[in-house]
């Protein structure tokens, strides 16, 4: 019976031995599983890190790009308007200066006609005195 126990007993060492060995090999089948899915989840989440910043990197010049188009479109429509309030002004300066001239030609022109028909009244006077 001694015989028995003691071989039922190497039996169990013996696959003990081998279910350690086993249990062994698949933990280390699963550790390298899991340092490979790691490494693949790590790649992944580079990537769509490096495709973030890209088109953050994209929006940012495009929102650069339009703002200085903005910016020059302003620049050319303050131009624009400068100058035509400065043309604007220069032909209101023209028209005033063309409507003091008018009415100073007829001003002088009314005096000079209102002389000329003094002197007629003038000379009428005299001839009136001297008959």
């Amino acid at each position: 019976m001694k015989k028995i126990f003691l071989g039922v007993a190497a039996l169990a060492l013996v696959l003990s031995v081998t279910s350690c060995r086993e249990t062994a090999k698949q933990t280390e089948d699963a550790a390298t599983e899991a340092v490979e899915a790691t490494k693949e989840a790590a790649e992944s989440a580079k990537e769509a890190a490096t495709e973030a910043v890209e088109a953050a990197e994209g929006a940012v010049k495009d929102a650069t790009e339009a703002a200085g188009e903005a910016v020059e479109a302003a620049e050319g429509a303050v131009k624009d308007a400068t100058e035509a309030a400065g043309e604007a002004v220069d032909a209101a300066k023209k028209a005033a200066g063309d409507a003091v001239d008018a009415t100073k030609d007829a001003a002088k022109n009314t005096a000079d006609g209102a002389v000329k028909e003094a002197e007629k009244a003038v000379d009428k006077a005299k001839k009136v005195i001297n008959q």
